[in-house]
């Protein structure tokens, strides 16, 4: 296959529920040979790099009863499915009983036939790696209970819903073990907690790691900060008796990289803490703190994050919805998912669009589910995307160069510029796009400065490629007094610059 691109477009896939609706229209149960090529060449056709297939590996009976059970899931399935039923229910595809692909999937047979597909239509396969825990059914479980956090009756007691007993109580054999969990919240009850202060749970899931990086292009680990020596010291800290964390990823990743050159690693990550997993060895981290800028409609705010070094921004995954996060149909008004999409999207680093969100869907999906609604496609929504697509195809939004760029005051006392983000890409013979997008709810006016010797004493010609504009400027005045533009509110511009 080629090189990836620098800034790769990936396609996320709920393999469930594709493969529930496969199943329904075939009346017997779908493997991973049952999704057609023509799907993953259409996916590659609309400009994707990469798909990530969620939740192929095994998951078990445990996980699967605590899902149907757990109270406090049940209004969200019912939520997404007015006619839940039980078999709608599989089970989080987190809580991982086994690292081989889901035996109804067809395992890890069909698994590699599929990864050989997905390259033969020019993509490349992401899957995922969830390093912070297992499903309580996981034969680890049972045969090296020494990987996993270990609690005492008191923890039990005191805070039943983060540990779990294994075995009877009053059984000599009997464990408390911990449900997996992060510092500020309560336990995944259909999980059990890894003990990264245990080298031989860190040499464990190292070997699972280089094992699935055998059977993928890249991998998105799964609350990857987690195991950073500081966070898991602060979720732990009762539990680990003084005993010293020593670093995961720095140790495997030189490994990952020594025995698969060329592979991709993701890391989901919260906190602020996404630089650390780039310094960790990252390629991509999660970019949340521009998802949430754009959902509170924080023009200023996204304009000074997408300010920042342009080299570090190419390592950021853009995103506004995915799993775990609403619809972006369903949180933003037309007008500003737009505006909040051309920001993501034409901003260096990895741009994430989920199954549905081309199509404007609108109801989230629990990953408990196997199922989905149907719902009607937006047009506008698809319509937009479809051009937005079509626009990231461009060579120099894939590798070239970006730098943001001031959006000055248009005239003095004019305030309305600060709701403006600006940025121009160039490839090695100068300036090819300028994308100018008025992020708040006013009209706004502002000028943007574009200075370059391929543009000086030249008649600049400027399309949109996202709206019917066309400016012809000179490029003296452009480099001087700026181009003055006046944009609605949630209005943008991806001018191409000739």
């Amino acid at each position: 296959m080629p090189a990836a691109p620098r800034h790769p477009v990936l396609y996320q896939i709920n393999t469930r529920v594709l493969l529930a609706g496969i199943s329904a229209r075939f009346g017997r149960q779908a493997s991973l040979d049952d999704i057609p090529d023509a799907a993953l060449h259409g996916v590659a056709e609309l400009g994707f790099d990469w798909v990530w297939f969620l939740g192929v590996w095994q998951t078990g009976a445990a996980g699967r009863a605590i899902s149907r059970s757990n109270p406090a899931w049940q209004d969200s399935y019912r939520h997404a499915l007015a006619d839940l039923r039980p078999e709608d229910i599989s089970g989080s595809p987190y809580a991982i009983s086994d690292y081989r692909a889901d035996a109804a999937f067809g395992g890890n047979e069909a698994l590699e036939r599929l990864r050989r597909r997905v390259n033969a239509a020019g993509l490349r396969l992401m899957l995922d790696f969830v390093p912070n825990h297992l499903a309580p059914d996981h034969e680890w479980v049972a045969s090296r209970p020494s990987l996993f956090m270990h609690g005492t009756e008191a923890d039990l007691a005191s805070h039943p819903q983060d540990w779990l007993r294994i075995g009877e109580a009053g059984d000599a054999g009997s464990i408390v073990l911990a449900h997996g969990r992060d510092p500020y919240f309560p336990g995944w009850v259909d999980t059990v907690q890894l003990d990264y202060a245990n080298p031989e749970t860190r040499s464990a899931m190292g070997e699972v790691l280089l094992d699935l990086a055998g059977r993928c292009d890249g991998l998105r680990c799964d609350m990857a900060m987690l195991l950073l020596p500081e966070v898991f010291r602060q979720t732990w800290s009762d539990s680990l008796r003084g005993r010293p964390v020593a670093g995961f990823w720095p140790d495997i990743i030189p490994r990952l990289r020594a025995r698969h050159p060329g592979f991709c690693l993701m890391a989901e990550v919260y906190w602020g803490r996404d630089r650390e997993m780039i310094e960790q060895g990252f390629d991509f981290a999660y970019d949340k703190s521009l998802y949430d800028a754009l959902v509170a409609g924080d023009g200023p705010l996204v304009r000074d994050l997408l300010a920042a070094d342009p080299d570090w921004q190419g390592h950021l995954a853009r995103f506004l919805e995915n799993h775990d996060e609403p619809r972006a149909a369903s949180t933003l008004p037309l007008p500003r998912h737009k505006a909040a999409a051309v920001l993501s999207f034409a901003a260096p680093g990895l741009r994430l669009l989920h199954q549905g969100q081309l199509e404007g869907a609108r109801v989230h999906i629990p990953i408990h589910l196997n199922r989905g609604p149907v719902e009607d496609i937006d047009i506008a929504v698809h319509e937009f995307y479809l051009d937005l697509l079509s626009v990231l195809r461009d060579p120099v939004l894939r590798n070239g160069s970006y730098q943001p760029v001031a959006a000055d005051p248009a005239w003095d006392g004019n305030p309305s510029h600060r709701a403006f983000t600006a940025a121009i890409w160039s490839d090695e013979s100068g300036p090819r796009l300028l994308c100018v997008v008025n992020y708040g709810d006013s009209r706004g006016q502002c000028r943007v400065r574009l200075s370059h010797p391929r543009l000086a004493g030249q008649l600049v010609s400027l399309s949109d490629r996202l709206g019917p504009e066309h400016y012809a400027r000179d490029g003296g005045a452009l480099a001087g007094e700026g181009l003055y533009l006046d944009l609605p509110g949630w209005g943008y511009n991806l001018f191409a610059i000739g």
